[in-house]
């Protein structure tokens, strides 16, 4: 997938380095429950790889056009937990700090609605986020999405400062008409 700035494609070998650098970088990570090892960042790309395999979507690694250089992902996949609004389809993004405030995010989550609703058939894709993620929550908003409702992430335990999180969604027809205004 292409957009005016990005290429959203399969992974490469050559993303482990600069991925592992990212999913370590504590600001990058400050809303997910820890950053993560090499080693876990691996078996992160091969769960992405199986992913793509069992249902032909999944988190596209990102790529700059102007000079190749790799920025994080931005994709759709199945939440591996149970909650009251799964089983369902989640977009999702974690780009590198230096490509942060500059529409990387928004635009690639665009393609990635658009691949949604029209190559996929999907009905609804939502997307969730602690609360305090303002950055992501405003891409959720720029690209069309609505606020749902609160929810405990099940796989936090109880008293966890991430647990709570903040529900998203947009429908096929949400975004047939936005396409159209």
């Amino acid at each position: 997938m292409e957009t005016s700035r990005l290429i959203l494609r399969q992974w490469r070998e050559s993303d482990l380095d600069p991925f592992a650098k990212l999913n370590a970088d504590p600001e990058v990570m400050r809303y997910m429950p820890a950053p993560l090892s090499f080693e876990q960042t691996a078996q992160m790309v091969e769960r992405i790889k199986r992913h793509f395999d069992e249902y032909g979507f999944g988190l596209w690694a990102v790529e700059l056009k102007e000079d190749a250089q790799f920025a994080g992902f931005i994709g759709l996949a199945v939440p591996q937990f149970t909650a009251y609004f799964t089983p369902c389809i989640e977009i999702g993004w974690r780009l590198a700090v230096p490509f942060w405030n500059q529409g990387y995010a928004s635009e690639g989550a665009e393609a990635v609605l658009e691949f949604g609703f029209t190559e996929c058939c999907l009905n609804e894709v939502v997307s969730f986020t602690v609360p305090a993620n303002k950055a992501s929550r405003r891409v959720m908003e720029k690209i069309g999405m609505s606020y749902i409702d609160n929810f405990d992430h099940p796989a936090l335990e109880d008293g966890d400062p991430l647990q709570r999180h903040v529900l998203y969604r947009i429908c096929k027809t949400d975004w047939d008409s936005k396409q159209h205004n």
